[in-house]
């Protein structure tokens, strides 16, 4: 009789402690609803990056990356520079020698619907963000002409000439010529003559001498100058700029007794 009692006893004692155990292991398991919501707050934290970095893109500071060798030797293919959209923000406009990015629709490409398609909104998300090539209407090239400017080529020692002025382009692809069409313009007032620095590689504002507008950019088309180059972290760092049109008469002024050159 004591025997069973005692074992009675042993058995009852040993049900809470089991559950004690059993509870105390439960308590510390997560709740599901807990979980979905870190996740949540994971999702809503990236979706507000996200669209941070879009706005900052859009009106600060874009990637770009560089499609084409049109710009060699100043940049290269699969460069990514950094295009400043604040440089003519507050009534600055492009100068010669300025690096710019603009929107060639009507200039280097003509106007066509807008394709609103899913597809072609995600690629305009990753070009905005330095991660695809930029749209198709989007360029990056030299500024060699402002509005005013007669710019010719080339004189008589193959240089182009801005208003009477010859330009010494440092920045040419070595072994290119300057151009290998000659041309005789006048820049309208607001728009810029663009050109490559690897001349022989570069299609543009030569190219599209005989079409509407001219081959001239629209200075409201610029999207930005490019100021840095943000990869290969080997060329990271500021864009040199250019001498090249220092000195460079304003147009339809030419200083007296200035040398030609």
């Amino acid at each position: 009789m004591d025997t069973d009692a005692r074992h009675t006893e042993r058995d009852r004692s040993s049900g809470p402690e089991d559950g004690t155990k059993e509870g105390s292991r439960s308590s510390r398991a997560p709740a599901p609803e807990a979980g979905r919501t870190a996740w949540g707050r994971v999702a809503l934290l990236g979706a507000l990056c996200a669209v941070a970095l879009l706005l900052f893109s859009a009106f600060v500071l874009q990637p770009f990356l560089i499609p084409s060798g049109s710009m060699e030797p100043t940049l290269r293919v699969g460069d990514r520079v950094l295009v400043n959209k604040l440089a003519y923000r507050f009534g600055s406009e492009p100068r010669r020698g300025d690096v710019v990015v603009f929107d060639g629709t009507g200039s280097f490409v003509p106007e066509t619907p807008g394709d609103d398609s899913m597809g072609s909104l995600l690629r305009g998300v990753a070009a905005s963000l330095g991660l695809g090539e930029p749209v198709e209407t989007d360029f990056v090239k030299r500024v060699v002409g402002v509005g005013g400017d007669h710019v010719v080529c080339c004189d008589e020692r193959g240089r182009i000439e801005v208003n009477g002025d010859p330009v010494d382009e440092e920045y040419v692809h070595q072994g290119d010529k300057p151009s290998q069409v000659a041309f005789d313009i006048e820049v309208p007032d607001g728009r810029l003559w663009m050109m490559g620095d690897h001349r022989s590689r570069s299609r543009d504002s030569r190219d599209h001498l005989g079409q509407p507008g001219g081959g001239m950019v629209p200075v409201d088309r610029v999207v930005g100058r490019v100021d840095w180059l943000g990869w290969p972290f080997g060329r990271l760092g500021s864009l040199d700029g250019t001498d090249a049109f220092t000195g460079i008469a304003s147009a339809g002024i030419r200083p007296a007794g200035a040398d030609r050159g």
